[in-house]
Parts: C-alpha cells; structure tokens; sequence
C-alpha cells in the first residue's frame, strides 16, 4: 500500500521542531493527483520540498509555516538527535524542568487534499498507528486544536537533553495505558480537524502562544528564600512562659584595652557573688605565686590554659555566670591584646551590653586612648557597631592614683567625648570608679573613706540598672556558630553560639549554613547543662546529628530549614571610616568581618560618600574615603560567606573592615548584589 510505504519513510526523517514541536515528513513519491494540483503560483516547502498554492499559509504535507514566526535554528541537529528516534506526525511531551512543569502540546497539520474514502481509511490507519507511540498528555485530559505552548524563546537551551529523553519516555508508557475510549476521543478530533479543509489551526495556535510560563530553571538558587519572613507564625513552645521568679538573660561583654584588669575584675565578681568557691581560690592563689604572678590569682579563674598564664593575657573569650537581682548574667571575657581583636569580636557579637574597663593609672589610659595601638578606642568603637548601646565604664585600678578624684574626672571628660562621637548617648553610659584587687565599689558600696566623694551606684547595681533586652521570640531561627565541637569517636558534632532569633528543642530540623544541608538536633546545653529548649538570647551548644562534622564551621549559621540566610561574595556596604585610619581606595585589599567570619575582600566600587549629618549623598563616585567620611561601596569577598541585608537582620548584617591588624571601617549591608 502506497500510504504505508510512505508512512514508513517517514518514520525515518522526523525532525523535532518548537514551539509547535511537529515531526516533519519528507516527500518521497509524487502521485498524479497532486501534480494536478499545482498552479502556476506556488512556493515550496524548504522542510519537505512539497510544492504548495499560493493561497496556502502553511504545508499542506508537514504543516509548516510560509512565513515562520519562530526561528528554529536554535535547535541545531545534537538537540534533535537526543530526544529519541520517534517518528510522528504529532507530539505531546511533558517536560519537568526544575520547579514547575512545563506542557509542550504539538499542532497538526491538517490535509486538505486527500479526497477518496481509499485516502482517508488509510490516513485513519496511520493515526491508530501514531497513538500507539503517541507522547501524549497525561491520562484523563483532552487533546486540542486549540492547545497553547506555554514555552519562552530559548527554553531549549536551558533544558538538560537527558532529562528531556527521560521525560518522554515516561510519558509514552503513560500513553500507551491510555484508555480506548479515550484513544478515540483523540482520533475523532483529528478526522473533525481535517474536515475542516484549511490549514489554519496552526496559525491560531501561534497567535496565542502564552510566553508567561517560566523556565524549569529558577533564577533563584534557593527556592526557599521565597518565603516572607513576615508569614513566619512561631509554634506555642517557642515562646517563653512568663515565670513569676525567673530572670532574664543578659550577655555582658567585658573589654577594653590590655592589662586593664578585666580579667580580674571579673574573676573577683564571680569569687564575691559564689560563683568561685574559697577552695577554687587558694589554689589559682598558690600556683600564681609559685609564678611569681601573685596579682593574677583572680584572672587565672577565667584564664585558664598554660599559654594564657605564661604570657599574662586573655587570648580567647572566656564565658562564666553569675546572678544578680534582676538578670542572670553570662559574662564574656574579651582578650585585650591587639593581636586578638577578632577573638573580642566573638564576644562583642554576643552581647547585649558592655563593660569597658579603664586603667585609671598615669600613663595607661593614654595609652589605651592612642590612635595607633590603643585598644580603649577601637573596642569601644567596634562594640557599638555591633549595636551595643548600654556600657558601664569600670574605672579600675583607682587605688594606683589614690582614688583621685580629679583622676576620675579627666578620665571621664576625654573618654566621654570619643563615646559620644562614636554613638552612644550620656544616659546610656554609667561611669563607676573602683579597684578590683581592693575590692572597692563593686557589689557593694566603698569602705576606703579616700571614695567617700563618690555617690554612685555600685559596679553590681549599675549592672541591674540596664535595660532588659528585647528578643526576637517569634521569628525563625537564627544562630551564628562561633564554635564547634566535635567528638569523632561518638560521631557527634555540636555547634555553639547565641540564639539570635526563633528557638530550637531536641528533635528539630534545622538548616545548616553554608553546606545547605538538613540536621536533627540531638540535644541541648545551656550554661553546660542540658536543657529541652533554647531560645532567643541563650548561648547554647546544639548536639547535630544526621551531619558530616565537616560541614559544620565556625562563622556559618543554624537557620529554620523553610528560611535559609544568604550565602553571597558581592555586597553593598553603608561604612564609616573611622578616625585615624588610612584612607580607603578603589582596589584595596581589606578583611571583611561579619559575625564570627572573617574573609579577605576587595574595594570593587566605591559608589557615593554620604554627609554625615543627613546622610545624603554628598558626592558620587569618589576616588577614595578619608578618615571620618561615610560612603557607600561595593566589596567583593574573596570566598561567599553567611550574610543578610541589615534591614533583615541585623547580627547578619553589621560588619567591620580591617587591614594592617587594625579596624578601619564599620558599616552595615545594604544589598547583597546579585552574581551576573
């Protein structure tokens, strides 16, 4: 039979075509009847050569377009020849792409020409014999000539051709379960299309061709990040129950410049509030003195490790407890050196309010205060850009100038000054003289009558006088990980650090940045001991399990798992540089700081400096930024690191610059800018 000989040439020279995906057959014989047929204007098919009327708008053998609307070129022939050997007049296939499926449903060519019943019995044939390997939609939906590809231009060239050939597969053993009655429903739409006698559902079809569908690609690597946090509802048990006798957690950084007294200051708080026993405290005493450091007995409570006590300095944060009458206080005690300012970052990152120690003894303080390598000034800056607004200044070591007086009051109209030109206000700032190894004006009031002109609270009462801090309870969780444990022998890996928003209990599932990668809480420690939930505000130490221990890092974070933190190397930063710091250029070579990570930056743009009173836009595109100047820049970092736009979130998003070992700039994220 004529027709079947042609079908099965056919079969042979498919080409795969979008949007109206048809498989095109080449003319292989001519029949006198269709000689007849032709007049003396026509044109010719470039697909299958078919000589057609004028009048036709597309081929009356393959159905392509006289004029075509899209070009195909794009689907060069390694596209076509991965998307199997099928050979059919019409395709309907279902490509997934990524996110959302994507339904490429074929036009049919109809045929006008075919005027014996002989004709039409056989075209009918090769109809039943195209549903059989027919890609077809899935079971229970209705073929149609008005079908719309809802496909963008280029999609092809963003579709893995694996997938595709997957995809088709799957969707011709569909097909091949297709019901009878619904095989016929199919066929009768094709014989009523071809009643119709003209070609032009095609070129309906192409009119409303829908261009909103979107590629399978997401130009959102997370798709999670698609949720608001403001549709965050929090869950009953994240919210803190309102005990009558409980108090509330204060993180207390201590810091200031070296050999200030900070840790002795805070070892003999902690030894007078009972957190030292006296048998604790005659042993630090007696090895101090085989030292013969006798006058770091107190220090050594917090200062632990044998480098430490060697060289007499705090190298890492140490963290101890004490209660007051309103607060349960976690103290953190900061390294002073200035080799070890971004261990202090640590602390300051966690905290919700300050001490800064001062060395009231001649000659310390102005060394402390030095624009070059004083550290009085560079942690005061650096822990208000971390949003610490409540400090205490502990004058410490008054006993060394006689509890001056007029000691007190230089120290207080210098310092006073440079607080205030770094943003905190006088009312938020207590000044308390007093002498830790003396014991003098710390828990109670001084019993030394050369402090009698003093008629201030306490070092304990002005810790109490602090406002409660406010907690994000009821938003997802966020922690940054300053530290992590991990014990290869049990397998198990924990990650500690300050609940900074929502809660998390044992068995939650939670997000670990920057791996993406889902883990179960085993457990929880607060205050080193267990506890069934951890919430906003708390330094805990979460138990992972279902993780790789290497994928748990210092400087990432633990987020809600519908909720992921950013992950960028491109930022916009708002940044003040700071006083006596060297300027800051297009190129330069800077460490970015943000929360407990640290990466090597570059200056890629510096966009506008800003006035510093209306924080307005005083010049654009400036060469550089001096000392005391705000601007506007663009940094690129060197690996991406965990990161949020500060109107976000705030501990993600304040960050500091360095170079040289020391601070230059401070500042906060205003756009993570997205990868070309």
């Amino acid at each position: 039979m004529k027709m079947g000989a042609n079908w099965l040439t056919a079969l042979m020279h498919v080409s795969f075509c979008l949007p109206t995906e048809c498989y095109l057959f080449h003319k292989t014989a001519e029949t006198p009847s269709q000689k007849e047929t032709i007049k003396h204007s026509v044109w010719r098919c470039s697909i299958c050569t078919y000589d057609n009327d004028e009048t036709m708008s597309s081929c009356d053998i393959c159905g392509v377009l006289h004029g075509p609307l899209l070009n195909n070129s794009i689907y060069d022939k390694k596209r076509t020849a991965n998307i199997f050997d099928l050979k059919s007049s019409r395709v309907s296939s279902t490509v997934v792409g990524r996110d959302e499926a994507v339904k490429v449903s074929s036009m049919r060519s109809d045929s006008s020409n075919l005027s014996t019943e002989k004709g039409k019995h056989n075209r009918l044939d090769e109809i039943n014999i195209l549903k059989n390997i027919e890609v077809g939609p899935p079971a229970g939906s209705r073929t149609s000539d008005n079908c719309s590809a809802s496909v963008p231009e280029g999609w092809l060239d963003h579709v893995d051709e694996s997938s595709v050939a997957v995809n088709l597969q799957s969707s011709v053993k569909r097909s091949l379960s297709l019901m009878p009655k619904e095989r016929n429903v199919m066929v009768d739409d094709s014989s009523s299309s071809r009643n119709g006698g003209e070609a032009n559902s095609l070129t309906s079809n192409l009119e409303n061709i829908s261009f909103a569908a979107k590629s399978g690609h997401s130009n959102d690597a997370n798709p999670g990040r698609a949720n608001s946090r403001a549709q965050y509802k929090p869950e009953k048990w994240m919210l803190p129950e309102k005990a009558e006798h409980s108090l509330t957690q204060l993180n207390l950084a201590i810091v200031g410049h070296v050999d200030s007294g900070k840790s002795t200051l805070s070892g003999r708080l902690l030894h007078l509030l009972g957190r030292i026993s006296q048998k604790e405290m005659h042993k630090y005493e007696k090895e101090a003195k085989l030292q013969g450091k006798g006058s770091f007995a107190y220090a050594w409570a917090l200062d632990e490790s044998a480098e430490e006590r060697e060289r007499g300095i705090t190298m890492t944060v140490a963290v101890a407890y004490f209660d007051s009458k309103r607060y349960h206080v976690v103290v953190l005690d900061s390294p002073g050196h200035k080799d070890f300012v971004p261990n202090m970052i640590t602390g300051a990152t966690q905290a919700d309010a300050s001490i800064l120690v001062i060395d009231a003894s001649i000659g310390s303080f102005e060394a402390g205060m030095d624009g070059t390598k004083g550290q009085t000034r560079e942690h005061a800056q650096l822990i208000r850009s971390f949003g610490v607004d409540q400090l205490i200044v502990a004058v410490n070591k008054m006993d060394a100038v006689d509890y001056s007086k007029e000691r007190f009051d230089l120290i207080i109209s210098q310092l006073g000054t440079f607080l205030r030109s770094c943003g905190f206000k006088d009312s938020s700032v207590s000044w308390i003289p007093l002498s830790a190894v003396e014991n003098q004006n710390l828990v109670s009031a001084p019993s030394n009558f050369r402090l009698s002109w003093y008629h201030g609270p306490n070092l304990l009462d002005a810790i109490d006088s602090f406002q409660p801090p406010t907690r994000e309870f009821s938003k997802p969780l966020i922690m940054p990980i300053c530290d992590v444990i991990k014990s290869p022998s049990q397998g198990q890996v924990s990650a500690c650090g300050k609940l900074e928003a929502g809660a998390v209990r044992s068995g939650s599932k939670v997000l670990v940045m920057p791996s993406a990668t889902i883990a179960t809480v085993r457990s929880l420690e607060r205050d080193s001991q267990a506890c069934p939930i951890g919430r906003a505000g708390d330094n805990i130490a979460v138990s992972l399990n279902g993780i790789d221990g290497n994928h748990v890092m210092a400087g990432g974070v633990l987020c809600h798992p519908d909720f992921p933190i950013a992950f960028a190397k491109h930022l916009e930063l708002k940044v003040l540089v700071l006083d006596g710091a060297t300027p800051i250029l297009i190129g330069s070579q800077l460490e970015f700081h943000i929360h407990h990570a640290k990466e090597a930056a570059r200056v890629a743009r510096i966009s506008s400096l800003l006035d510093s009173k209306t924080g307005k836009v005083a010049k654009k595109a400036p060469r550089c930024i001096l000392a005391k100047q705000s601007a506007v820049v663009e940094v690129i970092l060197q690996e991406a690191i965990c990161v949020e736009e500060f109107s976000k979130c705030k501990v993600l998003g304040r960050v500091f610059l360095r170079t040289l070992g020391r601070t230059v700039a401070v500042g906060i994220v205003t756009r993570i800018v997205e990868e070309q």
